[in-house]
């Protein structure tokens, strides 16, 4: 089992949840982003830093994820790809991606996309925020355990 961030847009305070997880679970962990990213202070954290472009940190985690593996993303696409691959994707915010919400999530993302080239919708999410990272510290805590035990 591994937990992959799509850094490049990873809220730092996210970040530091993961790694004190996988210390404490003994869960190898690895950043994917497009830009260099700071050293890390523990053996179970690695990075890769793939071409500039869009989408190449989110092919690069598709192509590498195994069904085992936990993925943080806002990216409903590359969530799309890693639920239908078997993983778990979880997003930054603490919402789980299934198989049942993944689809719908999808079309208003991209619904979303449509209104704000047509200039009708402007803006996007609020910034991420306190709540925000309690959310996600739960929900990471819940799933990293049912991962551990299914793998276990």
């Amino acid at each position: 089992m591994k937990i992959w961030i799509d850094a490049d847009a990873c809220p730092r305070a996210v970040k530091e949840i993961v790694f004190r997880a996988a210390e404490r679970l003994q869960v190898g962990v690895c950043l994917v982003a497009n830009q260099g990213l700071s050293k890390h202070h523990s053996r179970l954290v690695s990075s890769v830093v793939v071409p500039g472009g869009p989408d190449e940190a989110d092919k690069y985690i598709a192509e590498h994820a195994e069904p085992s593996d936990l993925i943080i993303t806002a990216d409903i696409p590359l969530a799309a790809k890693i639920v239908a691959k078997g993983a778990v994707a979880l997003d930054p915010r603490g919402d789980l991606y299934t198989g049942e919400n993944v689809g719908e999530r999808l079309s208003v993302r991209d619904l979303m996309q449509g209104l704000r080239e047509e200039g009708l919708v402007q803006g996007g999410p609020a910034p991420f925020g306190p709540g925000d990272r309690k959310r996600f510290a739960s929900a990471l805590d819940r799933t990293l355990t049912r991962l551990v035990r299914a793998s276990g």
